[in-house]
């Protein structure tokens, strides 16, 4: 019988492409680079360095940097926190459950309020603290729970030092470029999106299609920080990307609204459709400019229709925005291949707020206080049952809750790290004791587990859908090897370790079970009823947020369910935050309104106060909203027809109000 054996091209070498091997090969040599260093310091856990240069194996050089900072000051904090609970709590178990339940939970709760590199911090710190101090327990000197600290920090600090030695010396695509290729992907997204739903029929499609773009633009936010980590032009870009991110935002938001005017248009001129058709491709033409478009929307402005003259504006001002952004891009573009930086000549964009974030905060204070319960509970039981591995089932119960508080189905993570789990139990145990405890010296294994952690790596790229478990494969291999300074071997520590680590992750998974996050129904309830209040808060003299901030806060509300399985509860987000968010613009397009009859003064205002009584904590008043729209086409009516301009203006004004608020009326009375 003859073996059949994959051939070269269909094996995880033949496949990888060449970034691919860069990354693997990195990412492979960190972690050997940071093992044999642990060794040669004489660290007494030289696999948390392992583990370390694994975690942080980012692929681009702005991810590894604000990610390793991220690291040394979440480890520092855990140590610190960690060496205060073991001194003060050892003596008496119940105050050390106490306050290591408090600690985590914090920790959990504060990683749920904040996103990126804080949210990273503290989830770091959480579980951190809990390695240390539980692993401190049966120890009553106080010095050494300080060099147990100090050793975990050691070996972090190690493993992210070897990491950001190996992307020096194999770097791989720089953030810069993949910031800029994003932008340009966006921006031709943003003329296909408007061509579907200018020119499309309310579906499903269209829905998703906003979601995706809206998605695309708040990801790109994750890039610019990373950005700014790894190279000094792009932290002089970086107004200028915020500001690029802010522009595309703000033409997802001119699309909608003219969408919205071409569905609550009586008489639509004709050859409309042909004339976006025609407009779209100009924009998308690498030689448009803005005499270009002038000419082609000159049959809408010369119309005496206020509806007409209302649309030419809004269109003219969704082009002068994308040629804008277009010209920023192209600069950046031709500055980059020079080599050169910002030139001295270059105008400086406008000074913006970063990108505005929703938080969830009861959503973020139940994580957390589930994790604290959760903890609290399991040192109970580990005292109260005096559990030799309880160190080890406290440890991995305490990651899964923080790591998995924020995550949109934590089962389905937890269910993956049990998975990791039982693998590396199996096969770590062969390795350890068949071959580990066969090797005198460090360096032959050392070229067995290279070729291995590269394969690793590589399938980890090849398989996106089984790359969650690889990750943690590679993370959890060094803890699972148990590679110490001298060497041990102990049969039974080795199982009943990997049977408590198991049970620490089905507990976990088990909280997760019983104490459930909110579902995508209650989580959309709370992200409405706080549009509501950040919408009433625009209608104010003087709004908190400004119009930019509440516009980002608004999308990122919407990309909260972008995943969600609900398609009720992501449906009537989408729909909330659209209509809030033309019916915002509006409100600062009639506060910037002047003319020079006071007369008209009262109607502007009087518009601005009609919205404060359709939107309240109970949901949509849809007695108040038919008397307002009957109002505002009262008043559309009668402006229409007066002669002059500033009435004829402020008609439009008005019109654009009622298209928005219009869409309202599709909800339900009360939600």
């Amino acid at each position: 019988m003859k073996l059949a054996l994959p051939r070269w091209h269909q094996s995880p070498w033949g496949k990888a492409s060449a970034e691919q091997w860069r990354y693997a090969l990195r990412n492979g040599l960190a972690m050997c680079l940071a093992l044999w260093l642990a060794f040669v310091l004489q660290l007494d856990s030289p696999y948390w360095a392992m583990t370390s240069a694994a975690v942080v194996s980012f692929p681009t050089v702005g991810g590894v940097i604000s990610k390793s900072l991220g690291r040394v000051l979440g480890s520092l904090m855990g140590a610190v926190a960690a060496i205060l609970i073991a001194s003060y709590g050892l003596a008496d178990p119940w105050l050390f459950s106490l306050l290591i339940a408090l600690w985590i939970g914090l920790c959990t709760y504060v990683s749920n309020h904040y996103q990126n590199n804080v949210s990273y911090g503290f989830a770091l710190a959480g579980y951190t603290a809990a390695i240390i101090a539980f692993s401190c327990v049966n120890v009553d000197d106080p010095l050494y729970i300080f060099d147990i600290a100090q050793a975990r920090v050691s070996e972090v600090i190690t493993g992210i030092l070897c990491g950001a030695f190996m992307m020096m010396l194999l770097p791989s695509t720089g953030d810069g470029e993949t910031l800029l290729g994003s932008l340009r992907q966006s921006q031709a997204r943003l003329l296909e999106h408007a061509q579907l739903l200018w020119q499309g029929q309310s579906n499903a499609e269209i829905r998703h299609a906003h979601q995706g773009i809206i998605s695309q633009i708040l990801t790109m936010n994750v890039l610019r920080i990373q950005a700014v980590w790894s190279h000094h032009r792009f932290r002089r870009h970086n107004r200028l990307f915020n500001y690029l991110l802010h522009r595309q935002l703000r033409m997802t938001s001119l699309i909608s609204g003219v969408r919205r005017l071409l569905h609550n248009w009586p008489a639509p001129p004709a050859g409309l459709d042909a004339l976006l058709a025609e407009l779209l491709g100009a924009l998308a033409a690498p030689d448009c400019d803005k005499l270009r478009i002038a000419r082609l929307l000159a049959p809408l402005a010369g119309s005496e229709d206020y509806r007409t003259q209302v649309f030419w504006q809004r269109l003219r001002h969704f082009c002068w925005c994308y040629l804008e952004a277009q010209r920023w891009l192209d600069r950046l573009a031709q500055a980059r291949q020079r080599g050169q930086d910002e030139p001295a000549h270059w105008p400086a964009p406008p000074r913006l707020a970063p990108l505005a974030m929703h938080t969830d905060s009861y959503e973020a204070a139940y994580n957390g206080a589930r994790t604290f319960l959760c903890v609290l509970l399991g040192c109970i039981f580990w005292f109260q049952t005096q559990w030799d591995a309880g160190s080890s089932a406290l440890t991995l119960l305490s990651i899964s809750c923080v790591l998995y508080s924020a995550v949109p189905a934590p089962l389905k993570s937890v269910t993956t790290m049990l998975q990791a789990i039982v693998l590396l139990s199996l096969v770590c145990f062969g390795v350890k004791f068949g071959l580990m405890i066969r090797l005198e010296a460090l360096w032959p294994f050392i070229l067995l587990l290279l070729p291995t952690l590269v394969t690793m790596q590589l399938i980890k790229l090849q398989r996106p859908a089984s790359a969650a478990l690889w990750g943690q494969l590679i993370v959890m291999l060094g803890s699972f090897l148990a590679i110490s300074n001298p060497p041990r071997y102990d049969y039974l520590g080795y199982i009943n370790g990997s049977l408590a680590q198991m049970l620490g992750v089905m507990a976990a998974g088990l909280a997760f079970q019983i104490l459930r996050p909110s579902s995508d129904g209650r989580k959309s309830s709370r992200l409405m009823r706080r549009l509501r209040r950040d919408f009433m808060d625009q209608l104010r003299t003087g709004p908190r947020l400004g119009e930019h901030e509440f516009e980002s806060r608004i999308y990122h509300a919407i990309s909260q369910l972008s995943l969600s399985q609900d398609q009720h509860s992501r449906l009537w987000v989408l729909r909330w935050g659209v209509v809030l968010l033309n019916c915002s613009h509006i409100v600062w397009q009639l506060r910037e309104w002047r003319g020079l009859n006071p007369a008209l003064y009262p109607v502007r205002d009087r518009c601005i106060r009609s919205l404060k009584g359709i939107l309240t904590e109970g949901g949509v008043q849809q007695e108040r909203l038919g008397h307002t729209l009957s109002e505002l086409a009262r008043l559309d009516a009668l402006l229409a027809r007066h002669p002059d301009r500033e009435s004829r203006a402020l008609a439009g004004l008005i019109w654009r109000l009622s298209s928005s608020l219009s869409q309202l009326q599709q909800a339900l009375p009360s939600d």
